[in-house]
């Protein structure tokens, strides 16, 4: 079988690139001198203002290496080992994290049948039952990653619907953190109340 050629760049990791200069440039700054570490300096309370200003007051939040670290953390302030994600069947935290999310969370992740890559309503509410029935994990977040993994983009009304219903039904609406800034680029910003 004829192998393919390896592309010269490749948006499937955001590990597959260098730093940015203007980055590296800040980080060369902030090399200077001393300052306290583990989150009692000056970058740390500037960096979580900034999620402050974005999201609120009433947030916590929690530095990670990468994109999977970030995954297994947000589900597992979410969840408890006896719920279920649903996502799409092609979501990154399904196809792409060597079942990192299942194994530090304790959680089934629902593959849910997609539509360009995007989950609906109506696949969410057809995979919601078995709730309160003890031997069936108990649906607890819908996930969604914006951009999708075959680049479609999911609407402001379509996630403010899947939010609607993750709240109604006491569930939470996750979203991957980078994917929510491809889709801001796309012009489709996250509703308010979408965390």
């Amino acid at each position: 079988m004829e192998q393919l050629p390896h592309p010269t760049r490749s948006f499937a990791s955001d590990n597959n690139a260098g730093v940015h200069p203007e980055i590296l440039a800040a980080v060369a700054r902030a090399n200077q001198g001393h300052v306290v570490a583990y989150g009692a300096d000056p970058y740390t309370s500037s960096a979580i203002k900034k999620f402050e200003e974005h999201f609120g007051a009433d947030i916590a939040v929690f530095f990670t290496f990468n994109g999977t670290g970030a995954n297994v953390l947000g589900l597992q302030a979410l969840t408890r080992s006896f719920h279920s994600v649903l996502c799409s069947a092609y979501a990154h935290i399904y196809t792409d994290e060597c079942g990192a999310p299942e194994k530090y969370t304790g959680c089934k992740l629902i593959p849910l049948p997609q539509r360009d890559g995007k989950i609906t309503l109506e696949s969410v509410r057809h995979a919601y039952h078995g709730v309160g029935d003890e031997h069936h994990s108990q649906p607890r977040v819908i996930s969604i990653t914006q951009s999708t993994e075959m680049g479609t983009v999911y609407q402001p009304q379509e996630i403010q619907a899947l939010a609607q219903f993750a709240h109604e039904n006491g569930m939470f609406a996750h979203g991957r953190g980078p994917d929510c800034q491809r889709g801001r680029f796309a012009g489709t910003d996250p509703p308010p109340g979408y965390a």
